[in-house]
């Protein structure tokens, strides 16, 4: 199972029980897309090669609202 906590700054995952942080900057570079425009199916695919995607996608910007 894969956890993610946004903030204003990142991402903290739980990854297969490993904990880590994807900063913003670093979202931002790998989608190519400003960090409140990203959605959370697309920073699950930076993390797991076959993310299991359910539900509709949801904005960052949204989810910090």
């Amino acid at each position: 199972m894969t956890t993610l906590a946004f903030d204003d700054d990142g991402v903290d995952v739980v990854y297969e029980g490993t904990e880590f942080r994807l900063e913003r900057d670093l979202i931002e570079e790998a989608i190519e897309k400003p960090y409140h425009d990203v959605t959370d199916h697309e920073v699950l695919k930076i993390v797991a090669e076959q993310p299991n995607l359910q539900g509709e996608p949801r904005r960052v910007g949204d989810i910090l609202d």
